[in-house]
């Protein structure tokens, strides 16, 4: 499955190298917010499914995979659905996840390896954010 999926992003994607910005991936996947709001009514916020849907796809599989057998990535999906502020549904968090996977696709071509610890570092808990388990 993990290359089926790699091969899959890299033939939608085309050389990552290119793009310079992170978002320019969440950009070309679709991935990227849009508000629908008008004078003093404030609208949803959606993706804008712009892009490639098919890239679409394959980053939403791949991420159901990662929740199932990747420990750092179960852990985000987690604290995304059970934080007490910004709480995301099971969807909502799995497109969070998805912009994520591109961002740290980007990462590891342009910067560094991937580094699951570094990962793990990076989710910052604020007390605000955390439900009290009492």
């Amino acid at each position: 499955m993990a290359l089926i999926s790699a091969s899959s992003i890299i033939a939608e994607l085309g050389d990552i190298r290119k793009y310079k910005d992170p978002r320019q991936l969440c950009k070309m996947a679709g991935l990227s917010l849009k508000e629908h709001s008008s004078g003093l009514k404030k609208g949803k916020t959606t993706i804008s499914r712009r892009g490639r849907s098919v890239l679409r796809q394959v980053l939403y599989k791949t991420v159901m995979s990662l929740i199932k057998n990747n420990k750092v990535f179960k852990e985000l999906h987690h604290y995304y659905k059970t934080r007490a502020k910004n709480q995301l549904t099971g969807k909502a968090s799995i497109i969070a996840l998805c912009r994520k996977l591109l961002r740290i696709l980007f990462a590891v071509v342009h910067k560094e390896e991937y580094n699951e610890e570094k990962m793990r570092q990076d989710i910052i808990h604020p007390k605000e954010f955390l439900v009290n388990a009492a």
